[in-house]
């Protein structure tokens, strides 16, 4: 039997020429081609700057510290994310103030994160769960009216739009990943955008062990460069191979996207009317890249989500359970262990994710629906 995998990446001979060439030109850690991929990005994106890192949990953790996040602070964040969200807060010694997420879009709620505000909160960031944007404008105000900082958790959203706009450009600090299951892929990778030149500068500096020299710039030099390094910094960055494959992987990130989109819809179309299944919901303004496809079994369905997910594994197909939630985790739980989040822990328990991906059968997306279907049928 031929499985239906979660996810693949998309990556063709395009991308291992530019791999190749750079393997074959000598130069392979960060360099030029960092470069090229940097400057696109932020075209991509509408921001004025971006900074390659090695992934998304380092660019999380690089923004808490230029964010002058530390020991004693607090940053609110959702429960249900990867736990590379709560990490990175953990990471500088603060810690993650869990708040509930919209049931739909599992999204952070913004009322009850400004709920758990204190005289210790640094920051809120938010996570654009499975691609969806969060209500970045509610967010906005929020942390204005307060005087903290927004960091987003763009790790699934790149393509994904706001209002208009790519996310990317709307807040100090956004954090991207090229992880192989996101919608375009460096194989590991990450991406700060900022519009802040200060910002810009001091990531780039941490990302390099804060040495205050970069490795083109003493390449290009003849002299002889003292090097210094002037804060304690660290070894987060990106290769010129992996660079490559990004501003490849960069050129079709529209393409990509509304192919997905695509599949999104035909599964929406004939999914949509199996009462016991909540489909993901758009609003007006919120533009998703779909990186996952996520549904939600309801309370009183004669098929509970773990044993639609067992059934369609018998049928060749791939799935996954929905988002976790950090504080349930083995690494989180004791810390945790009175909290309760039943919005989230239920958004968690009772949803899953379908197949997704780049270029995908006709006859997968069609097995797709009419097993899902044929299981309700069978109840």
């Amino acid at each position: 039997m031929n499985l239906i995998p979660i996810a693949k990446p998309y990556l063709t001979n395009a991308e291992a020429d530019e791999a190749s060439r750079v393997v074959l030109s000598g130069w392979v850690a960060q360099g030029p081609k960092v470069k090229e991929f940097e400057e696109k990005f932020a075209e991509y994106t509408g921001a004025r700057y971006a900074v390659a890192i090695s992934n998304c949990t380092a660019a999380l953790h690089l923004s808490m510290i230029v964010s002058e996040i530390g020991a004693g602070d607090e940053v609110i964040c959702p429960s249900m994310s990867y736990i590379a969200t709560a990490n990175s807060i953990r990471y500088t010694g603060a810690t993650p103030v869990f708040a509930e997420v919209d049931p739909v879009n599992f999204n952070l709620d913004p009322a009850d994160a400004e709920s758990k505000i204190t005289s210790r909160t640094k920051a809120i960031m938010i996570a654009h769960q499975i691609g969806m944007p969060a209500d970045i404008d509610a967010f906005k105000e929020i942390c204005a009216r307060h005087n903290i900082k927004l960091i987003e958790d763009a790790a699934c959203a790149s393509g994904s739009s706001y209002k208009g706009k790519k996310i990317g450009s709307h807040s100090e600090l956004v954090c991207f990943s090229f992880h192989p299951r996101k919608v375009i892929t460096t194989g590991e990778g990450g991406m700060i955008t900022t519009s802040n030149e200060k910002l810009r500068d001091r990531l780039k500096l941490l990302r390099q062990h804060a040495m205050a020299s970069s490795s083109i710039d003493r390449h290009n030099t003849s002299s002889a460069l003292s090097e210094d390094h002037v804060e304690l910094g660290y070894n987060y960055r990106m290769t010129d191979i992996q660079a490559a494959v990004g501003i490849v992987q960069l050129s079709r990130l529209d393409e990509i996207v509304m192919e997905r989109r695509n599949i999104a819809a035909n599964f929406i179309r004939n999914l949509s009317d199996i009462k016991w299944l909540m489909m993901p919901e758009e609003k007006e303004g919120f533009f998703t890249n779909y990186q996952s496809f996520a549904v939600r079994v309801h309370n009183d369905s004669p098929v509970s989500r773990d044993e639609l997910m067992l059934r369609l594994g018998e049928k060749g197909i791939s799935t996954r359970r929905g988002v976790m939630t950090a504080h349930r985790e083995t690494a989180y739980k004791d810390l945790y262990s009175k909290l309760s989040l039943p919005v989230s822990e239920s958004a968690s328990d009772n949803s899953l994710m379908l197949p997704i991906f780049v270029p995908m059968l006709k006859d997968d997306i069609g097995k797709i629906i009419e097993r899902v279907r044929g299981i309700f049928r069978e109840t």
